[in-house]
């Protein structure tokens, strides 16, 4: 299987991407903040520079999605998540977090704060039609299927 070549520029002092273990499917983005700090107030939230810009391949997107240690551990999550960038976005990848905990959560210059998952995508064509195809569930939503 080839693998998906991410061309990546970094910004003074950003990291690259790196997978915790071999199997990883995101792979970690860290905070750079210019040797600084950063602290995200009880039940606010903040855009955190990565200092990293890619190029993905034509047909793949990057998600943004949240560091389960941070979510167990400290209540700190990514607000939109999965965020997604497009193939054609050159701009810094920033990730936006949010502290549903009660305590100020400080983030240091350096430290892992989101992971990065690489992933193929379909551009869709929409055809308007008069009905849709009947299934078993129907017009069943949130919670239909049980809870």
């Amino acid at each position: 299987m080839d693998k998906c070549i991410v061309k990546i520029q970094l910004n003074e002092g950003a990291r690259i991407p790196a997978y915790g273990s071999a199997q990883a499917a995101g792979a970690d983005l860290c905070a750079c903040l210019g040797n600084g700090s950063l602290t995200i107030e009880p039940h606010r939230w903040a855009m955190v520079p990565t200092g990293i810009s890619i190029s993905l391949p034509v047909g793949y997107e990057a998600q943004v999605r949240p560091r389960s240690g941070l979510a167990a551990k400290k209540a700190i999550t990514v607000l939109i998540t999965p965020g997604t960038i497009d193939s054609d976005y050159r701009g810094e990848v920033k990730v936006i977090l949010i502290n549903h905990s009660d305590e100020p959560f400080v983030i240091n210059d350096g430290d892992r704060i989101a992971q990065m998952v690489i992933a193929r995508h379909e551009s869709a064509s929409f055809e308007v039609v008069a009905s849709l195809d009947e299934t078993a569930r129907g017009e069943g939503g949130f919670g239909s299927t049980g809870v």
